[in-house]
């Protein structure tokens, strides 16, 4: 870590504890253990998991306390690939999580993914999104989710940065943290997660900054966990996938689940949505559950042996929840694609279609107006491209998803569409 510049914390550490130490997590009780098994089947036994998902469950399942060497080799063996497979081209966020996920914890069994120094290799990428921004109008090369995952994993493991960027680059009106208007609660979330690092290395005295630098993450902090509040409904924070990691930065971040109602609100409407189906796919349940077991990103440790809980004894024999038949039988629903002006077509596909499946559809009518592409994402397939138009970062343009007039909160390849919907794709600026 370059220091940055020289910070007195005598009397400052005589007044304050490290940002963390006081916040009261709200975790699943070990009596409602098994409300979980449904996010661990998932996990274990899922036959899509591959590349970049692969890293978020290892993370996940070692955060936790679940061990199982032969399904961890398995794990480490598809990040090897999918890395060898992206070369350079896998993005800073990718290769930060590979990082978290493989120095998650100290496990003299487990077969460590063969590769140089990820770390400098981090610092590399994260460089490459600095210097996008400064070209590119403050763009990164790939959006602020990543660009906070890799502080956060160059805090935890000593690598290169400057808290002047940080000061920089993450307050919290930085048009980053906004997707069409709206306030991103999982982007917000994982920011306070690396800045709590960054602020709790340097009053650890781990790093050397400022004392205005300091008071500025501070403030940075506090603004992003009060927008995270202001987006809570039901117990959710900005919607259902973004919970889990709200709920990290809370932990770390806020006195919200002192109170024991709140605490309470949000299991019982995050469980019901577990009972229900809503985190089938391996990335969804991967992000939920270490939050629910009262753990976050910042419990990463490579100086001490995984945790093991014994509460919960369950193996890659576990059966899967099973999903109910789907009906064979045919709905129609409308597409359309909007750039300038909309251009609808109305599409038959089997019941139990997912969104993707209505766009090939489209596709085979009309290659001409509905062709597109995606590329693989840790959410599954990600359109990047429509009728030959391509999102691009640097003009934080983007292919929006919508479901009856309203975005989706899910991608392409797991929006589960129903007989009458009105879907369509919107050329969008974020």
């Amino acid at each position: 870590m370059r220091p940055s510049y020289l910070l007195p914390l005598a009397g400052l550490l005589l007044s304050s504890l490290i940002p963390g130490q006081l916040c009261k997590i709200c975790e699943v009780s070990k009596e409602n253990y098994s409300d979980l098994k449904p996010l661990l089947s998932t996990m274990v036994n899922s036959k899509y998991t591959r590349g970049i998902q692969a890293a978020n469950i290892l993370l996940s399942l070692k955060l936790v306390g679940i061990q199982n060497q032969s399904l961890e080799h398995q794990l480490t063996q598809w990040i090897q690939e999918d890395m060898e497979r992206k070369g350079s081209n896998l993005t800073s966020g990718q290769l930060a999580l590979i990082i978290l996920a493989q120095k998650a914890c100290k496990n003299t069994s487990e077969v460590f993914i063969r590769d140089v120094d990820l770390v400098k290799t981090l610092e590399e990428k994260f460089r490459a999104e600095i210097g996008n921004m400064e070209i590119h109008n403050g763009n990164p090369l790939t959006n602020y989710y990543q660009l906070s995952l890799d502080v956060l994993a160059l805090c935890l493991f000593s690598g290169n940065y400057a808290v002047t960027e940080i000061v920089d680059h993450f307050a919290p009106d930085n048009k980053n943290y906004y997707l069409g208007g709206h306030f991103s609660v999982d982007t917000g979330a994982m920011a306070v997660l690396a800045l709590t690092c960054v602020q709790r290395s340097i009053m650890s005295g781990k790093i050397e900054a400022d004392e205005k630098d300091l008071n500025k993450i501070n403030h940075y902090r506090e603004s992003l966990v009060n927008k995270t509040l202001s987006e809570e409904k039901d117990g959710l924070f900005g919607n259902t996938y973004s919970t889990g990691e709200a709920m990290q930065a809370l932990f770390v971040s806020s006195n919200y689940f002192e109170n024991e109602q709140n605490c309470q609100k949000t299991l019982h409407t995050v469980l019901r949505n577990v009972s229900q189906g809503a985190f089938r796919m391996p990335i969804a349940a991967a992000q939920i559950l270490p939050a629910l077991m009262g753990k976050t990103y910042l419990d990463v440790n490579n100086h001490s042996a995984c945790a093991h809980s014994p509460d919960f004894n369950i193996s890659s024999d576990d059966p899967v929840s099973v999903t109910p038949t789907v009906s064979p039988s045919n709905i129609t629903v409308n597409y359309y694609v909007q750039i300038n002006e909309t251009q609808p077509i109305s599409v038959t596909v089997k019941n139990g279609s997912v969104f993707l499946d209505v766009m090939e559809a489209a596709q085979k009518k009309n290659r001409t107006l509905f062709c597109f592409t995606t590329v693989d994402s840790s959410w599954g397939p990600y359109v990047i491209s429509v009728q030959g138009i391509q999102a691009n970062n640097n003009d934080r343009t983007y292919w929006e998803l919508l479901s009856n007039g309203k975005p989706l909160s899910q991608g392409a390849g797991s929006y589960v569409v129903k007989d009458g919907d009105n879907l369509g794709v919107r050329w969008a600026k974020y």
